[in-house]
């Protein structure tokens, strides 16, 4: 069942329609603990507010008498340092910020069914794992309105600050200030892309990591000097009210590179620059030979994300829209790549 499909995903268009849905909490780890058969993911900050309305709506399709087929939970980036999976599991596991974390820890983890993935798979990945794509984003640079930094970076300037070759912000057309360059907690995919998608650099010394991505409440982002990668589709989602106190973008707007607007006028993920080299492919993970088998487990799984699935279904699809994000064709969502 392993398939290739990045050139299918390169070649065909993809849609956005901004849709409507029943309002839930932009974050929530399960309000109640998972049973053992149920299919229970963690990882990105990026895909867990879409992930928390995934799993209400998807299981709100089982019949509350049902006890046997497998419902979907998801646990957040972040919260408590330690989480049970799921019910059975006698030692609760490091909880996975980030998209690398829980693609690390999904092949010794039976209690983790999938890991959700703002990255596409990378050389140093287990090669058991399947790499199933079900939508698209992109990646930009965000700065606080009213501080010192211009309304666009070029690639190569967004080299020289995060490599710290240049570091006023006089030097880009905008006002004189010292540069604070930000990246996201070691493990983000969100981080990991954005540093590929400039040149695969690595970070200057003047670089701090650590904020949570997709926060732009952070207090390190008073300083109007400040700048960090921002995922267009999570940002176009809070922009919809899909927020909670911390995951907002507070006082962070989104600005071009190379020219190129991340949003529409009407405040969508453009698809133009999620067509260019800062847009992205979401993905979920699973251990291949779950997501295989003729288990209980793996109907469930491909249930869920094959492309004939709940997630790729018309709900899944207004579910991925209203959190800002874009759809990916039908030939191309629930396909792996890896």
């Amino acid at each position: 069942m392993r398939h290739t499909a990045a050139k299918a995903l390169a070649a065909v268009a993809i849609t956005a329609a901004l849709t409507t849905v029943a309002a839930v909490p932009a974050m929530a780890d399960p309000a109640v603990l998972p049973a053992a058969q149920d299919i229970v993911g963690a990882g990105s900050d990026t895909t867990q507010a879409l992930f928390t309305q995934f799993s209400t709506d998807y299981n709100a399709t089982i019949p509350a008498s049902n006890t046997t087929t497998p419902r979907l939970y998801s646990w957040d980036a972040t919260g408590s340092a330690k989480i049970p999976p799921k019910a059975g599991v006698t030692t609760p596991i490091d909880r996975p910020n980030g998209s690398g974390a829980a693609i690390a820890a999904l092949p010794t983890t039976p209690s983790l069914d999938f890991a959700r993935s703002s990255r596409a798979a990378q050389a140093t990945d287990d090669p058991s794992l399947d790499f199933i794509a079900f939508a698209k984003d992109a990646v930009t640079w965000s700065a606080p309105a009213g501080g010192h930094a211009p309304a666009n970076l070029a690639t190569a300037d967004l080299v020289a600050i995060y490599t710290c070759q240049k570091t006023d912000w006089s030097l880009f057309g905008g006002q004189a200030g010292t540069i604070k360059p930000y990246l996201p907690q070691t493990g983000s995919g969100t981080r990991s892309f954005f540093l590929q998608a400039i040149g695969n650099v690595t970070p200057g010394a003047c670089v701090t990591s650590g904020p949570e991505e997709n926060e732009g409440t952070d207090s390190a982002f008073t300083n109007p000097d400040s700048v960090f990668p921002y995922s267009v589709g999570h940002y176009v989602g809070q922009l919809n009210g899909h927020t909670t106190a911390t995951d907002a973008p507070g006082t962070l707007t989104l600005r071009n590179v190379n020219g190129a607007a991340p949003l529409t006028p009407g405040n969508t993920l453009s698809s133009t620059f999620a067509g260019g080299s800062y847009g992205r492919v979401l993905f979920n993970v699973v251990r291949d030979a779950d997501y295989t088998a003729t288990t209980t487990q793996g109907t469930a799984l491909r249930a869920i994300f094959s492309n004939g699935g709940w997630i790729c279904s018309t709900a899944g699809r207004a579910d991925i829209t209203s959190y800002g994000f874009l759809n990916l064709p039908t030939t191309g969502c629930g396909v792996i790549v890896h």
